[in-house]
């Protein structure tokens, strides 16, 4: 896709498109910040995925940013939704910076099976945790916005909807231009040949291990975005099965755009609640062969869509 056109749909798109959000129903509005949460921890997938790396655990970064902003408010003073995002998006980011010094120096399968096992350490800590709600987990306290709590239900979501957009939106225009620069560019490089990559005078690792930071960061921030629209917090946040669901995400909508992450997650999520609405005997079904139907008839993903659009209008314009 152009960058002109990729620089139109984000910086001018997104922000029409998410503020339309803000007017949708009650239940759309909540399920809007659930699929922005869930997305920028896609987008982190994103950008390990164009490095060639997969991982079944970025439960672990999800649920340390939830668990975050369910636990710190008992010991501490802070209630601000904001504010209480941020620290856990370092802190998961922190998590993902120690991590990083032993993920980095493995490839493939073995990076991926590495991430699964941290994610089930945590998961066999936070069931074993009584303090932390064992299997049960806890509720999240009440929020506030800047000192503000709304009285009203409706007005609160609406206004952590506003800034799940905004940290979606800010997030994608930081992934789009660390793509652009010298070292994102390295992106796909170290992909397709590492070792030419420390020819050139960069390592390979440190890149790697930049990466994996930011997909922490992102995966914390979505978890904490997601465990207060909620309001609970449980360990099959951080299970491989929500692992695995990030990564199928990813699969759906592509990595063509760092706009894709947060059109998969929206389309995932619209499709499972309808599933299980209508068919909640078999929704898994029907969410498994919607994403082989991806695969067989658009293996870029959902976002494939549009550069075929763009494609085919540049096509009809060189006919004429």
């Amino acid at each position: 896709m152009p960058a002109s056109l990729g620089s139109l749909l984000i910086y001018i798109v997104a922000p029409i498109a998410l503020a339309i959000g803000a007017f949708l129903p009650d239940w759309a509005i909540f399920l809007g910040i659930v699929s922005l949460a869930k997305g920028l921890v896609v987008l982190g997938l994103m950008l390990l995925w164009r490095t060639g790396l997969v991982s079944f655990g970025q439960g672990l970064f999800y649920g340390a940013g939830a668990y975050t902003v369910g636990v710190l408010p008992q010991y501490v003073a802070i209630t601000d939704a904001v504010l209480l995002v941020a620290i856990a998006a370092i802190g998961a980011g922190l998590l993902a910076f120690l991590l990083g010094f032993l993920l980095r120096r493995y490839r493939e399968i073995f990076f991926a099976m590495l991430c699964m096992a941290f994610s089930m350490i945590f998961y066999g800590v936070l069931v074993k945790s009584e303090s932390l709600g064992s299997t049960d987990g806890f509720n999240v306290v009440q929020t506030s916005y800047f000192g503000y709590v709304p009285a009203d239900p409706q007005e609160m979501q609406r206004i952590l909807y506003v800034v799940t957009a905004i940290a979606a939106w800010l997030a994608c225009l930081f992934v789009h231009r660390y793509l652009a620069s010298t070292m994102g560019s390295l992106t796909r490089a170290i992909r397709d040949n590492e070792l030419r990559v420390e020819y050139l005078g960069f390592s390979a690792k440190q890149a790697v291990h930049f990466k994996f930071v930011v997909a922490g960061l992102l995966a914390g921030a979505g978890g904490a975005l997601a465990a207060i629209a909620i309001g609970h917090v449980d360990p099959e946040m951080v299970w491989w099965i929500q692992s695995g669901e990030f990564v199928f995400v990813t699969i759906l909508s592509g990595v063509g755009n760092v706009l894709a992450p947060l059109l998969g997650s929206v389309v995932f999520e619209i499709l499972r609640t309808f599933a299980i609405q209508y068919a909640p005997n078999a929704w898994q079904f029907v969410v498994g062969g919607c994403l082989l139907a991806v695969i067989m008839f658009l293996p870029g993903g959902l976002w494939s869509l549009i550069e075929r659009s763009r494609e085919g209008e540049h096509g009809s314009d060189s006919t004429r």
